[in-house]
């Protein structure tokens, strides 16, 4: 008999929650329901149905219901934030959080995973990625639950880890993963894309889930803390270079290659060494612009974006500045300089000093620097500036050239959807991006 555990996924948070009951699902209290459904958050309860509680549950009577949620917002904070519709099995749980309403999804870890890959890509990606997806998923996954649920222990992550250093001249902060209080995931790209059965999965994802069932990434007798990224921009990131000062022996630079590029110092360190990697295209397995292999990793939003492995951003001077002080809280005045401190080795900038006429200030990790620089947020944080039409020491013009797009720890998706094509296979390319790692079933 298979076993497995099941897992609560936060899905959406608002002050009215509309769904529709697509089969029989019965309360809590015995009562059964279907259709077009509202509940409401008021003086601390939930309405729904003429009476006032404090949670509901709605257990689905057969197999084949399911439900939907109306108006979920994928994408919170990236730039192709938007509303749908999404479509989920399992049971429904909604429950009062901090002044509103919590929609909560219960579901076996396994039916979750198919619908991850078929969200985190495109689920007509090849077999051999689709099965490296489910095990790093699985492995991401697992990894918090096995210490929080085996151990009775503190989890180690900490909700939007605050353990920052803030003084007048320097700001470090870093957005760990999420031990949520009510649920154990959210469904958006700050764990994991978890969208229902709303994106068509196919045959191939559920063999791919099925050929690889219970199997993770282990690393001294523990799952790995497996983490993913749509472009690593040549060479993958150090974990500590992005989140706590923690080392993981399988979470370390890796060069997205065969062998290594010619040309090129690899200490990515070094400023001027970053300076030339990321101004030029070296070769890597994440460097293509083959539609086919991009669509396998890129759902319809993500491929608004046409440049993955290098980019740039330009911004006139009164842009940077107003941005600055709306993403920063802190009024910068005119921007003068913005210069790497600390580079990872992946050529990410841990640290960056930015220079204005009020105020200077040392700010990071990556995704901090990420959140301050752009509206939504930059593809990453390894990157190279220039400055042009100087006007009293003032430069008027700021340009971003830039590699990869997100923290580059872990898999790289695209580099992985290339090897795929390769004719690598999903062990071989795991144990590319997680070195040291091995594969068990547990």
């Amino acid at each position: 008999m298979k076993t497995e555990p099941t897992i609560h996924v936060g899905i959406l948070s608002a002050s009215t929650i509309e769904f529709v009951l697509n089969g029989e699902f019965k309360s809590s209290n015995g009562k059964c329901y279907s259709r077009k459904q509202n509940a409401e958050y008021k003086d601390n309860k939930i309405v729904f149905d003429n009476n006032y509680t404090d949670e509901i549950i709605l257990e689905p009577i057969t197999e084949n219901a399911s439900f939907d949620l109306i108006n979920v917002v994928i994408g919170i904070n990236f730039h192709w934030e938007r509303k749908e519709n999404q479509r989920f099995k399992g049971q429904l749980k909604l429950i009062v959080d901090s002044g509103q309403l919590t929609a909560i999804n219960k579901i076996d870890v396994e039916d979750y995973l198919t619908s991850v890959i078929s969200s985190e890509m495109s689920a007509t990606a090849s077999n051999e990625l689709l099965k490296a997806h489910a095990v790093i998923s699985r492995s991401w996954l697992l990894c918090p639950l096995q210490k929080s649920r085996t151990k009775n222990q503190e989890p180690r992550y900490k909700t939007e880890n605050t353990k920052h250093e803030t003084r007048n001249t320097k700001h470090i902060k870093w957005y760990e993963r999420d031990t949520h209080t009510h649920f154990d995931v959210c469904a958006d790209d700050h764990c994991q894309r978890y969208q229902g059965i709303t994106r068509a999965s196919t045959k191939a994802v559920k063999n791919a889930i099925e050929a690889t069932r219970g199997e993770v990434l282990m690393f001294e007798n523990g799952i790995c803390d497996a983490r993913y990224s749509k472009s690593c921009g040549g060479i993958s990131e150090s974990f500590e270079n992005c989140w706590a000062p923690e080392h993981y022996p399988y979470l370390t630079p890796v060069i997205d290659n065969p062998q290594n590029p010619e040309g090129f110092d690899l200490d990515l360190t070094d400023e001027t060494n970053a300076q030339k990697w990321i101004r030029q295209s070296p070769a890597a397995f994440c460097n293509t612009t083959d539609k086919k292999v991009l669509s396998q990793v890129l759902n319809n939003y993500d491929q608004e974006t046409t440049d993955f492995y290098r980019w740039k951003v330009e911004y006139a001077q009164t842009e940077l500045s107003e941005i600055l002080s709306r993403r920063s809280g802190i009024d910068f005045g005119q921007i003068i300089d913005l210069i790497p401190i600390k580079r990872g080795e992946s050529g990410r900038i841990i640290e960056l000093k930015i220079v204005g006429t009020k105020q200077t200030l040392t700010v990071g990790k990556e995704l901090e620097i990420r959140k301050w620089l752009s509206n939504s947020h930059l593809y990453s944080s390894a990157f190279v500036v220039d400055k042009s039409e100087i006007i009293d020491n003032i430069p008027q013009h700021f340009t971003l050239t830039g590699a990869g797009w997100g923290h580059g720890v872990g898999l790289c998706q695209i580099g992985a959807a290339v090897m795929g094509e390769k004719g690598y296979r999903y062990n071989e390319i795991l144990l590319h991006y997680f070195r040291g790692a091995e594969l068990k079933k547990i």
